[in-house]
């Protein structure tokens, strides 16, 4: 299944903003936008871009602490944009987890071509088994991949192991369109016709 990169843009300057969503898209990419770094952590916890494109002065919280507070949680590529040009910023930002520094004004052939950098090494380093984050947060939801437990606001909810699954696949693929056979050979494999009405009676209960 072909699912475009997904691209999260930080920034609150509009123009700016509105000109990277436009070339992006433009290229191919699914691109989704804030200007708050309140607002960028719970989408990077919940929908899980492959690539961050974060600027620094954000109206609420700086952005160095966007990257304090996701970095463990996520393994998307996070390119800084930023007027701050001195180089003991550039160091700070990419000793914090920053991937890749763009210095404002840049143009969209440069923006293009740290994209494409950007992602070769997100692929190069996750494989579909490995791209999935060790912890999935949405609001009071929580789901811990690695010791399989579901939690609504901090109580444990118990899920049958086809059901953990299903949580786990949707969690992992949030915010992208999963066709009901790629799903159905996710889950069940070979194991389950693929014409079979058991999934979708799944959404009906």
């Amino acid at each position: 299944m072909d699912i475009k990169p997904l691209i999260l843009i930080v920034e609150d300057d509009k123009p700016i903003k509105k000109f990277m969503k436009v070339s992006l898209e433009a290229q191919g990419y699914r691109c989704i936008e804030t200007e708050f770094g309140n607002a960028a952590i719970t989408i990077i916890l919940s929908q899980n871009p492959d690539i961050i494109i974060l600027d620094l002065g954000l109206p609420d919280i700086d952005g160095l602490k966007v990257i304090d507070k996701v970095r463990k949680s996520t393994k998307a590529m996070i390119i800084v944009v930023s007027a701050r040009g001195r180089e003991s910023e550039k160091v700070e930002a990419l000793d914090k987890g920053a991937d890749d520094y763009l210095t404002k004004p840049f143009s969209v052939a440069e923006l293009s071509a740290r994209v494409r950098v950007a992602l070769r090494h997100f692929n190069q380093d996750n494989s579909p088994q490995n791209n999935e984050l060790s912890v999935f947060v949405v609001k009071d939801l929580k789901i811990d991949f690695q010791k399989r437990k579901v939690m609504i606001l901090d109580e444990e909810i118990h899920l049958t192991p086809m059901e953990f699954k299903l949580i786990e696949l949707m969690s992992k693929y949030a915010g992208r369109v999963l066709t009901h056979k790629y799903i159905v050979n996710e889950i069940w494999g070979n194991y389950l016709d693929n014409d079979s009405q058991s999934l979708r009676f799944l959404w009906l209960i």
